[in-house]
């Protein structure tokens, strides 16, 4: 027994992670781990094109190279379903946006780098590439068009040959007639133009997918990396165009999702085809070029942004134009995540009126979709750098024009111009608290020594707002096992961010004993009827919620079986270390007595499904600092620091882990990370030795802290945390930056991600 008392591992403790002694010992699962006897290896043969009509001639050598047992190309999988948008847009002229569905196999026509043509199963991975190479494809390479800007151009190739543009959807949201009208009478404006350059979400485990064809019971067993089973169960029951309960869906550890890893991708249903055509367990795995060309890629925005003001610097109306690349096809979520972003347009701000066009354009390119944070990030980006342009626009310092327009917290709740319903919030405390931990007084005097040494340094902040834990449910389940133990089963899908832990401390707490006997089980829907799986950082905010009622109910059925046993009243029994007690007394009964005790199964079981009503909203202020050698362009974050409001803090080392890992990623996004394809459409960004990732050496220090108002949405006041550090972090450095270069050189406007070359050649612009 833990000698530490229940009530120090529960809600607000800081716990070690009970999973990471697997991980660390080399322990863990990943799902190429997995290797049934008589597994075969297969391969996907993609495009070197662009876009390009091809035909497959031949291929019959690459069939018959030794090793090789089946070769798939389009015409033998035409039962299999293209993969569809689920999200749709709902357009101005009321119409529904057409969906550019993605083929499962390519037939005659490609249209971006990494497009599938052909499946090839084998003994051996090796073998399979090698047989790719005897396939003989003749390919016609057409022109593309590949930059977001250019898209629209009526002078640019199409991506969809029979379409009369590269418009993938219009949707509209706000007042466009009001907004204009507080346009026309503001006393000052403030507009930029922003560029939210593509990203690869580069998690540690590629995808993997393993499949099993089960004949005696008609269906399919698969394990494969993803964010939610029953979610992937759904999907790849639709491209099989059969019941889900065909498919077993299982997901043991995975190595970092980040959005990117929720989503049913061709080589899924490519790998069940071989599995039942072959009666043998196929696997394929990503390698990391074909992740670079063929996993979902994240933003890849252009921003047009306008803020009209009185006098004073009041804000009076937003207005945005927005260009969002959805590459080749819509993903599966593809269109939902700019348009989700924009609802978040006006940030911590009051501003009465917003008028929004977002506009999704076909490209040459990698399909894009949810990347950590999903179109809130680009929305938190989008306000808080045109709030420091108002500033400047007004001669206002950055904090005076934030606390003259922050949405108060006797305004709340509060609902925006968005449609959002914001709760709880006190942004000018934050902000006011983030700035004194930062120094944000005394910065000229780091400037100055900065300066003395050559550099130049900045300072810049972001007080940003997101939504999520959005409305909805997570059913949990525990029961009580023979030998004390709980199992809890929840449908969320831990991607490394520490369920086990944080589960079992809330059920832990409710049930009086060592958080150690928790026992989590997620990711396997033979297990679990339904789940809603990890994504828009809900796991925790709905599904303990359920926890810790399931948690309650099955407290109470094991003090009515103590006092049973005990011969006493239940409102006298308390749970304490794994026992059942009377109250002031030695008189106990432990667990595992309890479960012999019960007279049927529901005696030691529980369930809960609490449903949200509405989303979460967190919030808080982000400060950077940096320093830049006008020499060499390089710009180094020298000081961050974070104070936040999460509504509730379950345990905080698992929430100073999230917070820094997404600053971590915003920062990359700042300065050293892009996607950039060529002319012809080659990616030129497909491996680590060009996509440049953000070192340790990158990150100082972060400085972080809560400054929580519980929420009123969410039953345990959480709000959720698990996008929020990619949230704050990019319009924080990139503020930062340009205070950086403003103050320096002029250069009030410099865009992601700003490399020593791009800094670099923007000072020699600037300097003549």
């Amino acid at each position: 027994m833990n000698e530490i008392a229940h009530a120090k591992f529960g809600m607000g403790a800081s716990v070690r992670r009970k999973e990471d002694n697997a991980l660390i010992t080399g322990k863990g699962r990943f799902t190429d781990d997995f290797a049934p006897e008589g597994q075969l290896h297969a391969y996907v043969v993609r495009s070197p094109h662009a876009y390009a009509n091809f035909s497959i001639v031949d291929i019959s050598a690459a069939a018959g190279h030794p090793g090789v047992h089946l070769v798939l190309t389009a015409k033998d999988i035409a039962h299999l379903v293209p993969l569809r948008t689920q999200t749709p847009v709902k357009q101005p002229d009321g119409t529904t946006s057409v969906p550019r569905d993605i083929p499962v196999l390519c037939d005659g026509i490609v249209r971006y780098v990494g497009d599938a043509v052909a499946f090839i199963v084998a003994d051996s991975v090796s073998i399979a590439r090698d047989a790719a190479e005897l396939m003989e494809i003749d390919w016609e390479p057409m022109d593309v068009v590949v930059e977001t800007g250019a898209a629209l151009n009526p002078a640019s190739p199409l991506v969809h040959a029979e379409a009369e543009s590269n418009l993938a959807f219009t949707g509209e949201i706000g007042d466009r007639a009001r907004t204009e009208a507080v346009f026309a009478k503001a006393a000052k404006v403030a507009s930029l133009t922003l560029v939210n350059n593509r990203l690869v979400c580069n998690y540690i485990e590629p995808r993997s997918c393993l499949a099993e064809f089960l004949p005696d019971e008609d269906r399919w067993s698969v394990i494969v990396g993803s964010q939610g089973v029953h979610g992937m169960q759904g999907t790849l029951a639709r491209s099989m165009g059969v019941a889900r309960e065909r498919i077993r869906v299982r997901t043991a550890d995975v190595g970092g999702g980040f959005g990117t890893k929720s989503f049913n991708y061709r080589e899924y249903p490519l790998t069940l085809e071989a599995a039942r055509r072959l009666s043998r367990p196929v696997k394929w795995t990503c390698d990391r070029t074909e992740h670079f060309q063929a996993d979902a890629h994240g933003r890849d925005n252009i921003t047009i942004a306008r803020t009209a003001m009185n006098g004073e610097g009041k804000f009076l109306a937003i207005e945005i134009d927005l260009v969002a690349a959805m590459g080749a096809y819509l993903h599966q979520f593809g269109p939902y995540i700019p348009m989700l972003g924009v609802t978040m347009t006006t940030g911590v701000y009051d501003i009465p009126a917003m008028a929004i066009r977002v506009r999704g354009v076909y490209t040459h390119t990698t399909p894009t979709d949810a990347y950590r944070g999903a179109g809130r990030p680009e929305a938190a980006y989008v306000i808080e750098r045109l709030v420091d342009e108002c500033a400047r626009k007004m001669g206002l310092s950055r904090e005076e024009i934030r606390r003259r327009n922050f949405i108060s917290p006797q305004q709340m709740p509060y609902t925006t111009p968005g449609k959002r319903m914001y709760d709880t919030g006190e942004f000018d405390a934050h902000m006011t608290l983030a700035m004194e931990r930062a120094g944000w007084a005394d910065f000229s005097t780091r400037a100055q020594a900065a300066k003395a040494e050559g550099k130049v340094r900045g300072i810049g902040l972001a007080t940003y707002i997101e939504a999520c834990a959005f409305a909805g449910s997570e059913p949990a389940f525990l029961a009580l096992k023979p030998d004390g133990m709980i199992e809890l089963k929840i449908g969320t899908q831990t991607n490394g961010q520490g369920h086990a832990t944080a589960y079992a401390q809330l059920a832990a707490e409710k049930l009086g004993l060592d958080y150690a006997r928790i026992e989590v089980r997620q990711g396997d829907t033979d297990e679990l009827a339904s789940g809603g799986g990890t994504g828009g950082s809900r796991s925790v905010p709905l599904g303990g919620v359920s926890v810790v009622a399931a948690s309650e109910i099955l407290a109470e059925k094991l003090k009515k079986l103590a006092a049973d046993e005990l011969e006493s009243s239940a409102g006298d029994i308390e749970l304490v270390e794994g026992t059942a007690r009377i109250a002031g007394t030695d008189r106990f009964v432990t667990f595992e007595k309890l479960f012999t005790a019960a007279k049927k199964p529901d005696d030691v079981m529980a369930d809960a499904n609490i449903r949200q009503a509405e989303a979460t909203y967190p919030n808080g202020t982000h400060v950077c600092e940096v320093e830049i050698d006008p020499e060499t362009g390089v710009v180094e974050v020298v000081d961050y620091t974070i104070v936040d409001d999460f509504g509730v803090t379950v345990n905080p080392i698992l929430l100073a882990g999230q917070v820094h890992g997404g600053v971590v990623q915003g920062i990359g996004q700042c300065l050293t990370e892009e996607v950039r394809y060529d002319e012809s459409g080659q990616l030129v960004t497909a491996s680590f030795m060009d996509y440049s990732m953000p070192l340790a050496s990158h990150i100082p220090p972060i400085r972080f802290e809560t400054r929580n108002v519980p929420s009123t949405t969410n039953a345990l006041g959480i709000k959720g945390a698990g996008e929020a550090g990619s949230i704050g972090s990019c319009p924080a450095v990139m503020n930062a930056v340009v205070d950086a270069l403003g103050n320096a050189f002029g250069i009030w406007q410099i865009d992601m991600p700003a490399t020593p070359q791009h800094v670099w050649n923007a000072i020699q612009k600037a300097r003549g």
